[in-house]
This record gives structure tokens, sequence and C-alpha cells, in this order.
């Protein structure tokens, strides 16, 4: 019996086109070259030249749209993962620790966060309007004492993107030492006790599926 809500052939020849092309995007992007031809993405995508426009207008709508989609997926699972947790420090705090440790996991997919850092501090795309949220929500719960939670937002997020850095350009560190203990500094600023704080970082992490499905990369 033919199932009337699944996609089409060709509508799934579409979204891979569309997939491949988002990817080959990222890859770029991890890269630093943007400085390409659309026949340049559409060899590296092993897609037909012409089925580029049949998506994207412009090379820089694909490179956006790449972008957003590597903060979506993260954002999607981190979201999966918190769904369930009650303490919104809690939430904020496996998320943070669970970024900081995917950064190993799929370098290609951080290197597109990192290389495009300073644009995403200004998007409602993503992790930053999750982790306003969770910020919000635990000063609200009185969990964290601050001030201005947009001042908040701007220490995390300017501390997980400069983590994301270290990680990626010193292989050899401990990259779960270096997260909890930059956690615990952005915990610290919050207004935590550390007694709350060593209790949080102490919260064992789930096994967070990949962003994209991507493989993770094992140690060398």
């Amino acid at each position: 019996m033919t199932d009337l809500g699944a996609p089409s052939r060709t509508e799934r020849r579409k979204q891979q086109t569309r997939r491949s092309l988002l990817e080959a995007a990222q890859q770029l992007l991890a890269e630093g070259r943007t400085a390409v031809s659309v026949l340049d993405i559409t060899t590296l995508a092993d897609v037909g030249n012409g089925s580029f426009y049949n998506h994207f207008a412009t090379k820089d709508e694909l490179f956006d749209a790449a972008v957003m989609d590597v903060v979506d997926q993260h954002g999607a699972v981190m979201d999966g993962l918190t769904a369930n947790i009650a303490d919104p420090a809690e939430a904020f705090t496996q998320s943070f620790r669970l970024t900081g440790r995917m950064h190993r996991q799929v370098p290609q997919l951080s290197r597109v966060v990192v290389n495009c850092g300073p644009r995403l501090l200004n998007t409602d795309a993503g992790l930053l309007p999750r982790a306003r949220r969770d910020i919000e929500a635990a000063v609200a719960a009185g969990r964290f004492h601050v001030a201005d939670s947009e001042l908040a937002l701007t220490i995390a997020s300017g501390a997980a993107l400069s983590l994301a850095v270290l990680i990626l350009e010193q292989p050899d560190r401990d990259e779960v030492e270096a997260t909890d203990i930059v956690t615990a500094h952005v915990l610290r600023s919050f207004g935590l006790e550390e007694a709350d704080i060593a209790a949080l970082i102490a919260l064992p992490l789930p096994d967070a599926p990949l962003p994209g499905g991507a493989r993770q990369v094992s140690p060398a």
C-alpha cells in the first residue's frame, strides 16, 4: 500500500541534492574557501551544475543556509537532550558541556561555526536563543543571579566560541577538562555557589547524537 505521506522519488532526489550542496558549502566554509564558483561547489557536491539554481539563487544564499543548517542541527540535538530537564541551570550546563565536547567529534562542522562566529552572535537561530531561554529561566527560578541576562548571554557565547577555537587549534588539549573548567567559570559569573557548580559539572552526560548524523572522529 502506498504511503501518501511519503515523499516521492523526485522529492527525495531534490532533498538529496540540496543536502549535498549544503554539505559541500559546509566543507568549503570549514576550510575558509568561499571565493569559489558555482561549478566548484556543484563539482564538490557531485551534482549537476544547473541543479544549483533549483535550490539557491546565489552562492551567498547557499553559504548562509549552510551555516544555519549547522547551528540548527546542533540546537535541535541539544533541545532533544534537555527537553525533560526541569532545572534550567542544569539544562544550560548540560548544553554547554556537550557542545564543548563536540568540537573534537565533528571538527568540520565546528570550524564552520568558528569561521562564521561573529555573524552567529547576532542571529536568532541555533544555540543563541536556546541559551537565552535557559539563562532567563534560570534567573526566574532563582538559580542564576545576574542583573542583565543579555550580558550573561554575551559572556556565555563569547566563552563558547573561544573554547571552540582553543580545542580545534590545540589538538593535544583535553577537551573534556577544558570544557568543564570553562563551564565552571561561566557558572561562577552567573552567581552560582561553588558547591552548586561542582554538583552541576559532576552530573553524567547523555550520549549525544552527532548533528546531521555526522561520524564521530576517532582519537589518533
